[in-house]
Order: C-alpha cells, then sequence, then structure tokens
C-alpha cells in the first residue's frame, strides 16, 4: 500500500492545496503532519522570541481548525513537536512511507530546514516532493528566469502582469484515506515556552486563526458588506475592523490561498463592477510574490545590515533605552507610540503605521533596521519573512526601493492620516 506524509506548514488549508491534493492522487493512504520546530521559540540574535504568544495563539487555532476539516473528509492532523529533521522521518518510517509531500520554501532558514528533512528521509528510503502553494503566481509561469527577475516592482508587475496567466484554483478534496488519526493534542502556550494573552479590547479585530475563519473574513469584506469597492481610498485608515482586508494573517500561515481571494475578486467583479479599488487589491497580493521571489533569488543578503545593496556601511549600534522606548511607547511622538502599543497588545498594525514606525526607528533613533525587523517577528500575528524583511529593508533603503533611502515626516503623517486624533486618542488614553 503507497503511503504519503504530508507535511503541513504555512499551508493550513484543505482548499487550493496542491500539496495535500497531489499526496492523495498518488498514494492509497496519507498522513497528515504538522511539526512544532523547535527553532521557531527560540530567541534570535537580537533577543526577541522568533514567535511571540500572539502568533501561537492565532497558529493554535488555525490548526484546530484544520485538524477539524481534515476529520470532517475522514482524516486528522497529526502533531510533533521538535526538530523537523528528526521528526518527519521518524513518522515516514513509523507508517512506512514512500513520499513526504510538503510546501516548496524560498526563504534561507527554512530552505536550509527543508534540506536536513530531505537528507534524513533518504535514509529511510522516502522522497520529499515540494509544491508551490503561497503565491498568486506559479514560478514557472512567470516570464523570467530567477537570474533576470527585475529588481524593481514596477518592472516585474508590468511584465507579469502583461505576460504570465493566474491558474484556477484547486478544489478541496472530498475525502482522504488515513489510518486512524489519534484525536489531536496540541501543546500550550506555556509548554512552548509563552506567556498566555489576553488581546486588547481596543483591537481593530479580533483575529480567530483557520481557514473556517478566512472564509468568513472574505465573504464579510466582499460581497456581506461590498467593502472592496472603496479599499483603495479605505486601506491608509487606522481605526476599526473595515478600513482594509485584514487578510494577512490567515495569508501568512496559509489559511486561505493568494489565488482563492484573486478568483472571488474576478467574481466579486462580475457581480459588482471592476475599479481601482478591486485591482489595488490584486496588485497588494503581487507584491507578496514579489518579496518572495526576491528571497528566492537573494537568499541571506535580506537578513545583513547592507541588504541586497552593494555598498558597505558599519552598521549602526544598539541604544537600548531608545529601543524600549520604542517598543513601550514611550518616544517623543506621540503618532508612533499610539502604534507600537496596538502591536505590544494586540499583535497587528495598520500599513500606515508599520511605514511609519519603521521610518522612525531607522531615521530618527538611527538604529540597525535589523532589530526592529526583529521585534515584528516576535509580535506580528501575520509575520511573513519575506514581507517582514523585504519591507523593512526597503524602508532601510537597502531592499528595492529604487528611490533608495526612504525617510516619512511623521508629524505630516500623523496630521494626513490621524487629523481628528481618532486614533491616537484610542491608544494613548488609559482604558
Amino acid at each position: 500500500m503507497e503511503t504519503a506524509v504530508v507535511w503541513f506548514k504555512t499551508d493550513l488549508r484543505i482548499s487550493d492545496n496542491e500539496t495535500l491534493l497531489k499526496a492523495i492522487e498518488q498514494s492509497d493512504q496519507i498522513i497528515p503532519v504538522y511539526c512544532f520546530d523547535d527553532a521557531h521559540f527560540e530567541c534570535t540574535k537580537y533577543g526577541f522570541k522568533k514567535t511571540g504568544s500572539i502568533r501561537a495563539q492565532f497558529l493554535l487555532e488555525s490548526l484546530r481548525d484544520l485538524d477539524e476539516n481534515l476529520r470532517n473528509i475522514g482524516s486528522g492532523l497529526l502533531i510533533v513537536k521538535g526538530k523537523p529533521e528528526i521528526e518527519i522521518p521518524k513518522i515516514a518510517k513509523q507508517f512506512s512511507a514512500q513520499k513526504v509531500f510538503s510546501k516548496r520554501e524560498v526563504a534561507f532558514e527554512e530552505l536550509q530546514t527543508e534540506k536536513l528533512v530531505q537528507e534524513e528521509l533518504l535514509k529511510v528510503n522516502c522522497e520529499l516532493e515540494t509544491f508551490c502553494t503561497s503565491t498568486l503566481y506559479n514560478t514557472e509561469d512567470l516570464p523570467f528566469t530567477l537570474k533576470t527577475i527585475p529588481d524593481v516592482f514596477t518592472n516585474f508587475r508590468k511584465k507579469t502582469e502583461n505576460e504570465a496567466k493566474i491558474r484556477t484554483k484547486f478544489k478541496p478534496p472530498e475525502t482522504i484515506k488515513s489510518p486512524t488519526i489519534p484525536a489531536l493534542k496540541l501543546p500550550s502556550l506555556e509548554e512552548l515556552g509563552l506567556e498566555p494573552i489576553s488581546i486588547d479590547s481596543r483591537a481593530a479585530i479580533q483575529f480567530k486563526g483557520g481557514e473556517t475563519e478566512a472564509d468568513k473574513r472574505l465573504m464579510h469584506y466582499f460581497f456581506e458588506t461590498k467593502l472592496l469597492s472603496t479599499y483603495k481610498e479605505t486601506r491608509n485608515g487606522m481605526v476599526g475592523a473595515d478600513y482594509s482586508s485584514k487578510f494577512s494573517p490567515w495569508l501568512a500561515l496559509g489559511c486561505i490561498s493568494p489565488r482563492t481571494i484573486y478568483h472571488e475578486i474576478k467574481n466579486y467583479e462580475k457581480e459588482y463592477g471592476a475599479n481601482e479599488s478591486t485591482y489595488w487589491l490584486v496588485f497588494e497580493l503581487l507584491w507578496r510574490d514579489f518579496f518572495r521571489i526576491m528571497f528566492k533569488k537573494y537568499q541571506t543578503k535580506f537578513f545583513l545590515y547592507s541588504g541586497i545593496q552593494t555598498k558597505k556601511e558599519n552598521s549602526k549600534s544598539l541604544n537600548e533605552s531608545l529601543l524600549w522606548s520604542w517598543i513601550n511607547g514611550t518616544t517623543k511622538s506621540d503618532f508612533i507610540n499610539a502604534n507600537m502599543l496596538e502591536l505590544k497588545q494586540t499583535g497587528f498594525m495598520s500599513n500606515r503605521g508599520r511605514q511609519n514606525v519603521a521610518s522612525y526607528f531607522c531615521n530618527e533613533l538611527n538604529m540597525d533596521w535589523r532589530i526592529g525587523a526583529a521585534y515584528f517577528e516576535q509580535e506580528l500575528i501575520d509575520y511573513d519573512v519575506c514581507s517582514n524583511w523585504g519591507n523593512w529593508a526597503y524602508l532601510a533603503g537597502v531592499g528595492n526601493d529604487p528611490r533608495g533611502h526612504r525617510y516619512f515626516n511623521i508629524e505630516k503623517q500623523a496630521a494626513d492620516y490621524d487629523k481628528q486624533m481618532e486614533f491616537r486618542n484610542l491608544w494613548l488614553t488609559n482604558k
């Protein structure tokens, strides 16, 4: 009997999941597995956890939902904890699996882990096969080779939009044949070395992990409220659940795919008409693709102080008191403080806020941008390695911005985007 392991990572869904469908097609039975990688819960060299409590809670909710969805069609989710290069081959050996199917990685640490798993699987006569499940466009459909992909987004976007097609999405499987999968046993936050948390009641939205919740959010933002039609005008908002789509946490864990969102945008346009706003959401999904491809192209460079630029500068030193004033929202800028308090207490921050606090960190506090990026990695509920480090490098002037160093006038930004001080009053007034 052909047995395969499906190693879930940041693709926690059953719809539009090529990895899962290919495993079902090629096997008699499958074993869905998620591994809590010990490395994801350690501290980085910058002194922050790789995964903070809020993001971990969202992950636990997403895994609970995935298990439920798998059980509805005859399977379930097996949970292991440790090093993937030890745990995944152990599962493969236990079930005499011939193949492990998983999502294809592009960032350096994730690729190193993938390589280690592949090497260990070969020792138990098992193959690893990977699939592109995180992007709007499949890499092989793009009109460039990896070497010739433009480093400027506009050039990449124009050629891609003109010459590449977005594939149709995969339907969810109707049934899965699996041996009996024991009842789901998730670790607690404490077992992951994290503190229990409660999200501040002022949060823009109370995020809950999982494909079911992602689908609900999509239906709400598109068809129930038709907010998609005004997205471009409202996306720079800062207060409330509906100024932007808020899809990012579910996209980061793969509870929903960019292609699913794209095809629902097309359905929406057929019913309610296309405009700049409906296009703009696709435009932003393409940015995600771009950063992912840049990581494939440049590997470790996005984690260097000089980023993907060739200029060499001495890294800026750390000023502990300035760093903690930024983290705790006690800087000289009330606009920065309000945004940083929102992040600390909810795990979320608006796009407008992110650009401002990053600019402030790099230009006003004059510190190494990677420290800020590492703090975001710990705190953001929607942390995605490529988008986070790619955006920070961009703001620091060492990434893909053709204009180089980017500086935000914080006072002007506050006056433009929080004119009535609604956002600042919300976060700077004691509850």
